[in-house]
Parts: C-alpha cells; structure tokens; sequence
C-alpha cells in the first residue's frame, strides 16, 4: 500500500504569518482531511509563536521527516533548523532544507509560506522572489512557470512581475510557447488530466478585434495557438479576457493562459479570495504556497485565516498522488 504523501512546510518569514497558519492548519486536520506535513522552522521562534499564540498546539521536534506520519496525530512536528540563525536565515534555510528533502524523496511537496522578499535582499539574497531561488535549488532556471488555482478556476500568466508597459515586447513567441507547452505537460503528470484543455486570453480589448485595436494576437499569439493545435493539443484562443471566466465559460477549459499577471489574478481572485493557491509548475519538485503574503500588519494576533495554506496543503497533497498514480 502507498504510504500517503508527507509534506515538507516552510515556516516562511518568522515576523509573518507562516508559523501561526501552520498551527491552525495542524489543528483543522482532521476537519479538513489534511495528509500529514511538518514545518520546517526554528526550534525557538516555533515554539515561542505557537505556545502563545495557540497553547492547546503541541509541537514536537521530530528527528527526521519519516518521523511525522507518526507525531502528526498527537502533535505539530518540527523539523528544526540549526541554532543561532538570525530571521532572513531562517526563512532561506527552511526553503533550502524543504527542497532537499523533496529531490531526496522524503517529502512528497514542499509547501511554502510566505516570504518578506525586501527584508531577504538587506540579508544579501540574490534571487527575484521564492520561484526563482527554488528554481536555482533544483538547477532549472528558466523552465518555472507560475499557475493559481482554487477550486474553480486554474489560470497561468504569461508574463509575471513586469511593467504593464513591458508587456507587449516580453510577450513573444518562445516564450508563450513555453508556458503553455509547460502548462500542458503539468496538468497532465501533476493533475492527472489525459487531455488538458486549455484557453488563451487575448492581450488586448476584444482580442485585438482582427487588428484593429492592436496586432499581437496576430502576430505572436494566434500562430503559437496555430502551431500547438497542429501538433495535436487542445487549445483555443485567443478570446476577450473579459467573457472567459464567468461560470459558463469555465466549463469548456482546464486552465486559462493570461498574457499579464493581472488578467490572471484579478478573476481568481474575485471567485475565491481565500482559497487561492499558487502552483510552481515546470519544476522536478511539486510546489505549492498560500495566495498571498506576510500579512506582519496582523501577525502575532492569531487572528490570521489558514484557508489558503489548507488550501495548498490539499492541492501538493492531491499532486502528489496524482504523480504517483
């Protein structure tokens, strides 16, 4: 019989909300049905954070990941970082012991909990944010792409972190192509879809109306649509954003290929604010991370929602066995 997945969770930045939301995720398992996960974090600042914030939550310093599918009934298991670590450590540690684990096989995801990206750059950190570095861990630069999914809905922006002004010139064909050919390949080993059926947003209103109100769904979009169809994928595009996503429409797709990070956000958003999951896709490990961020204007008050950590507890879980089935 196949043991259930294990998840390696990081305890995101210590002055956020990671470490509260994993205690009230631990104390909703069994509600929730949660597979069993252990933090990785701080033996102090857990500690500390979880027995005042949450006295009923016992945590337990587990010697090894294997440790947890045990401790997880009775306990919070922690896997504990090495003493003597200052924050920005911490937070970096957690993120590299994860991702180890998971290339080792003794975690079958890595969750992440949020990061204070401006606080790691002070501390000396190189990369652009969270997807980069676990794409550096595992020598796949380049190949990652970023999915948000809730029940739903799945949408997948082309362009990401960039000016609304840059778009146009960063959207090309090789690069559409990349994350849409990524895109389709994930949802079939990760989702456990035979035959993914995608959609692709124009960039412009009404879809560059046959290139009157812009020219690149026909210069750049509508041949890489062209081009994927004739090799066999199901792909259908390029369509006004604005009638994708009302509840008819999500009916004839799998995930929807936006153009720029708002497109994709803003509807996901609006469907399921709280259960919002961000999906790494294109990597060897499965990665997934609450939607949102380090929310310090509330940390420390347990008053933080863990939905979209249950939420992304739920979806590496599901992936996990999807991958292994």
């Amino acid at each position: 019989m196949t043991p259930p997945p294990l998840l390696a969770v990081t305890m995101g930045d210590p002055n956020g909300i990671g470490i509260e939301i994993s205690a009230k995720a631990w104390q909703q398992r069994e509600a929730d049905h949660l597979a069993p996960f252990f933090l990785i974090g701080g033996k102090d600042e857990v500690t500390a954070q979880v027995n005042r914030l949450f006295p009923d939550v016992p945590v337990e310093v587990i010697p090894e990941p294997s440790s947890a599918h045990e401790t997880f009934a009775r306990a919070l298991p922690l896997l504990a970082l090495e003493d003597g670590l200052d924050p920005a450590e911490q937070t970096i540690a957690a993120i590299r012991r994860g991702v180890a684990l998971c290339q080792s096989g003794d975690a079958s995801a890595i969750v992440t909990n949020p990061i204070h990206k401006r606080r790691l750059y002070e501390a000396g950190f190189t990369h652009p944010g969270h997807t980069e570095y676990l794409a550096a861990l595992t020598g796949e630069d380049g190949k990652s792409v970023m999915m948000l999914a809730c029940a739903a809905l799945k949408v997948v922006p082309a362009t990401v972190h960039i000016p609304i002004a840059k778009v146009p010139a960063t959207l090309d064909a090789a690069r559409l192509t990349h994350v849409i050919e990524t895109t389709h390949r994930d949802l079939k080993a990760r989702f456990g879809l035979s035959q993914p059926r995608l959609v692709v947003a124009g960039l412009n209103p009404h879809a560059g109306e046959d290139g009157t109100i812009g020219r690149e769904e026909e210069t750049v979009i509508r041949p890489v649509i062209a081009k994927l169809q004739a090799a066999g994928m199901k792909i259908n595009g390029p369509f006004p954003a604005d009638s994708l996503f009302h509840p008819a429409a999500r009916q004839n797709y799998d995930a929807a290929i936006c153009m720029y990070h708002d497109q994709a956000l803003i509807p996901i958003k609006t469907i399921d604010f709280d259960g919002g999951v961000n999906v790494t896709l294109g990597l060897s490990i499965i990665r997934t991370s609450p939607d949102h961020g380090t929310a310090e204007d509330i940390a420390g008050k347990g008053i933080a929602s863990a939905a979209s950590l249950i939420a992304a507890l739920k979806l590496a879980a599901e992936m996990a066995g999807a991958k292994n089935d």
